[in-house]
């Protein structure tokens, strides 16, 4: 009985120190879902922490269920091509949980990407519920776009705002 109460209290205690960004060497993994206009998907996402505040990654997102886009004049083509699906960025955050600390498992993280459509920032937050699991929501904003011509429908896919939400895990 005093072995099992020991565990509990050890896994007890392992629960409350759940922590958003713990610093350099900090390593977190995303997935979840991408929200745009005209499109739905999904999203994978690994920061490197490299500093107290600082983290480094990597995000891409593909875009689902594009059944049709229309052309400048209008016209209907049959699938948006992988190229206006495919996004990759490279990005960097500012991880701000322990400065405005609100709670350890909290973490508020606004930061700036360049990424294969365009160069912009992000802000995004997350939670952990355990050491290892946690939840994380972002809204991307484009600051500038590579073509400055006007842009076709599914050339927007990408040069947009987005909205992000899924699941984050600590590796």
């Amino acid at each position: 009985m005093k072995l099992f109460a020991t565990i509990i209290t050890f896994l007890f205690i392992q629960l409350t120190f759940a922590q958003a960004y713990s610093g350099k060497g900090d390593v977190k993994f995303q997935i979840g879902a991408n929200f745009q206009n005209n499109g739905t998907g999904i999203l994978g996402s690994l920061d490197f922490g490299i500093g107290e505040n600082i983290s480094l990654g990597v995000a891409s997102s593909y875009l689902l269920g594009i059944e049709k886009v229309k052309d400048l004049e209008g016209n209907e083509e049959p699938f948006a091509k992988f190229e206006d699906r495919f996004d990759f960025r490279a990005r960097f955050n500012a991880n701000l949980g322990n400065v405005i600390n609100v709670d350890g498992n909290f973490d508020v993280y606004p930061g700036l990407y360049a990424s294969l459509k365009n160069f912009g920032g992000h802000l995004g937050a997350r939670y952990f519920f355990t050491s290892g699991f946690g939840v994380f929501t972002e809204v991307s904003i484009p600051i500038s776009k590579y073509n400055t011509d006007s842009l076709t429908p599914a050339e927007k896919l990408h040069n947009q705002i987005s909205f992000n939400v899924g699941a984050s895990f600590n590796i």
